[in-house]
C-alpha cells in the first residue's frame, strides 16, 4: 500500500564529490532531500522510483551504477546487495534514487522505472493508475520517489540558456507541486515543456495518475532555482 511519495530533482551536483566549489550552495537542496528520504525510510524500505530519459530504459533489479560520467567514480546501488559491476550508463534518475538510498536508507530496495520523455499525458496517467494498483496490491507499506527537474532555462547562466516563458511555467509547476494540484500537472503541455527544458513533466504526470484524488497532505521542503534550473523537494501523502 502506498504510504507516501517524495518529489526530488536529479542534478549530479547533489553529490558532494561532484559539487566541488558548489558544495555549500547545494547543501540546502541536499539537506531537504535527505529529510524527505529519511521520513520515507521511517515508513517503508520498499521504494519505487520514477524518472524519465530520451527513451524507456529497463533497469535490472539489484543494479548499481557510477557517476563516473559526471566526473567522479561515486558508486551507488539500488539495493543492499547489488549484483554485477556498476553500470556507467545507468540513467541519471536511477543514479539519483541510488544515491538517496545509499545516503539515507541503506536497507531500502529501489525498483527504478525510467520512462520515455515523450510519453503523452494520457499515457502518463494510465501508467500512474496502473502503478497505484501495483503499490496497493497488498497491505505492506510502499514508497514512491518521483525524480524530475523543472525548467533549465530560467536565467542567462542556465544550462538551456534563458527563455522568458520559463519563469511563468516554473511558477505554475511550483504551485502545483506545493498544493497537490494534479489537474495543473496534467495541464502541462509536452511540446512547451520540451522547449523549456522541463525534464520532470512525465514523472509529475505519472504522479498525477497515481493520485486519482488530491493528496491528503503536501509538504514542501525546498523550491528554488540556484543554477537557473527549477528544483522542488516535497512529499505527497495519499
Amino acid at each position: 500500500m502506498l504510504n507516501a511519495a517524495i518529489l526530488v530533482p536529479s542534478p549530479p551536483l547533489l553529490v558532494p564529490e561532484l559539487a566541488g566549489l558548489q558544495t555549500a550552495a547545494t547543501a540546502p537542496l541536499r539537506d531537504a532531500i535527505e529529510s524527505a528520504a529519511k521520513a520515507l525510510y521511517a515508513l517503508t524500505t520498499d521504494w519505487v522510483a520514477i524518472g524519465a530519459a530520451s527513451s524507456s530504459i529497463g533497469v535490472e533489479p539489484g543494479a548499481q551504477g557510477t557517476y563516473i560520467g559526471y566526473g567522479a567514480n561515486v558508486r551507488v546501488a539500488l539495493c543492499p546487495e547489488p549484483v554485477g559491476e556498476p553500470d556507467p550508463e545507468l540513467p541519471l534518475a536511477a543514479l539519483t534514487a541510488g544515491w538517496i538510498r545509499e545516503t539515507c536508507a541503506p536497507a531500502a530496495v529501489v525498483d527504478a522505472r525510467i520512462l520515455a520523455s515523450d510519453l503523452s499525458v494520457e499515457q502518463c496517467v494510465l501508467y500512474g493508475a496502473e502503478l497505484r494498483s501495483f503499490l496497493d496490491r497488498d497491505r505492506e507499506p510502499r514508497g514512491l520517489i518521483i525524480v524530475g527537474d523543472g525548467a533549465n532555462t530560467l536565467d542567462a547562466k542556465a544550462p538551456g540558456a534563458f527563455d522568458p516563458r520559463a519563469k511563468g511555467a516554473q511558477a505554475r509547476i511550483d504551485s502545483a507541486l506545493d498544493t497537490g494540484d494534479r489537474d495543473a500537472l496534467l495541464a502541462l503541455e509536452p511540446a512547451e515543456c520540451a522547449s523549456l527544458g522541463i525534464g520532470g513533466r512525465v514523472p509529475w504526470q505519472v504522479l498525477a495518475g497515481v493520485f486519482a484524488r488530491p493528496p491528503s497532505s503536501c509538504r514542501t521542503l525546498y523550491s528554488a532555482a540556484p543554477f537557473g534550473v527549477g528544483y522542488h523537494v516535497g512529499e505527497w501523502r495519499p
